[in-house]
């Protein structure tokens, strides 16, 4: 979903891009950039290409209203929520700078696009690592694969909510026609999402950067139990 900037009123589109400006600039200003591991900067920026090129192959019905793979709980899992954020403002700007969108609406897509689905599943994630036991499946099964699904749903719901809020589109038309496609594309986006990081946690687990070693594959049972 990459919403026009016609659909929005000017005040709209300047104080969502100020406001995507500023969380990048904390987004930017919370890494560690010089902690970073070069052999997984340079998968996160291999994936961020990746990302870019499945946000081209998209179908839609009306302006506003596209489908497509989001990648975002695989890119906050590789790379953790500041560095997903600006690796997701890197795609949205590319797709945009191809002509797949419009650069008024650049912040109001981010924070649809990015913030939103970052957010859920660094949420899930935390959760999870609270709540549940430092389980394998779990990090893929839920952290991956359910917080992947309900990240593009979420996506997609928002995007409606907010094009029925400005009359861009009937309310029925939305419900009916738009929202289903999300629904039905969210179990894409979970099944991509676990398959990846599982193959990713397998084999390069260097590259993700929120999987841990000690605390999945460990044995942390109690010798005396």
């Amino acid at each position: 979903m990459n919403l026009p900037a016609a659909f929005f009123p000017l005040w709209v589109q300047w104080s969502t891009l100020l406001a995507a400006l500023g969380l990048l600039g904390w987004a930017a200003s919370r890494v560690r950039w010089r902690e970073l591991d070069h052999v997984a900067l340079n998968a996160w920026l291999g994936a961020c290409v990746l990302t870019m090129a499945m946000w081209m192959m998209k179908g839609g019905l009306k302006p506003g209203l596209s489908f497509h793979l989001l990648g975002a709980a695989i890119l906050t899992l590789m790379m953790g929520h500041w560095l997903a954020l600006l690796a997701l403002a890197i795609v949205l700007a590319g797709v945009t700078a191809y002509g797949a969108g419009d650069w008024l609406a650049l912040g109001l897509n981010f924070w649809l696009m990015a913030v939103l689905p970052v957010t859920l599943v660094s949420t899930v994630l935390c959760l999870t690592q609270r709540l549940l036991p430092p389980n394998l499946f779990i990090y893929v099964f839920v952290g991956a694969f359910l917080a992947g699904g309900a990240s593009l749903f979420a996506t997609g719901l928002a995007g409606i909510t907010v094009l029925g809020m400005t009359g861009a589109y009937p309310w029925d038309e939305l419900l009916s026609e738009a929202l289903p496609f999300y629904f039905l594309l969210s179990w894409s986006e979970a099944f991509t999402s676990g398959l990846i990081m599982a193959i990713l946690i397998v084999y390069r687990p260097r590259w993700v950067a929120t999987f841990d070693d000690s605390r999945y594959l460990d044995d942390n049972s109690d010798p005396g139990a």
